[in-house]
């Protein structure tokens, strides 16, 4: 991605970050989490290497066969950066990773993780109100809600637009990432939504 449309990503982000760290969000949730996904993200640890601060990353491999390779390179790109390995917490104790991403389906596991690993993040997808309540009824430091803009993603739905999201923001329960067709063309859209930050796949493709 161009560099001037990672930094207004990265600037909005931030100021989300920074109006919603009155609601006391955990200490490690960055402005940014950047997911990747094996048809859409040419390399991992390219992109890791290339993210901005304040970032962070959210490595998908939906069970590739060298996955932990792939996951100890990029954990050694980051730079420091948060990485959470998406629905696999064993690999992510394997490589060292920062926590897991769950997907909607696995959000209940969340309370369990956090106990047996008390430095971890987790955080959980969600695609509606009741899943994103759930998540965070469960114990997920932050909920991931989609689809809040027009997406390219195959399994996108229908965008809910920024100010139903802001809706269910407030009702949630949980600091809240908006993901979805967010580019630095409407990412201030997301100024007054209450969301502590941003989640992207495409906006930092490699």
């Amino acid at each position: 991605m161009r560099r001037s449309g990672t930094s207004e990503l990265a600037k909005t982000a931030a100021t989300l970050r920074r109006r919603a760290a009155g609601r006391n969000p955990p200490r490690a949730l960055p402005a940014i989490w950047a997911l990747t996904d094996p048809a859409r993200t040419a390399d991992p640890v390219a992109l890791a290497a290339g993210l901005p601060g304040g970032a962070g990353i959210i490595l998908r491999l939906f069970g590739a066969p060298d996955g932990e390779a792939t996951a100890r390179r990029v954990k050694a790109k980051s730079a420091g950066l948060p990485l959470l390995v998406g629905a696999d917490a064993r690999l992510a104790a394997r490589v060292g990773a920062d926590g897991v991403h769950l997907p909607q389906r696995l959000a209940h596991h969340a309370r369990r993780l956090k106990q047996a690993r008390p430095g971890w993040l987790v955080t959980a997808a969600a695609h509606d109100l009741a899943s994103a309540r759930r998540a965070a009824a469960f114990g997920a430091d932050a909920v991931i809600l989609s689809v809040v803009f027009p997406s390219r993603s195959p399994s996108a739905g229908r965008p809910m637009g920024p100010l139903r999201f802001a809706a269910l923001t407030r009702r949630i329960g949980a600091p809240v990432y908006a993901l979805g067709g967010v580019k630095a063309h409407n990412v201030r859209r997301l100024l007054g939504t209450g969301a502590i930050g941003i989640a992207a796949v495409d906006a930092f493709r490699t």
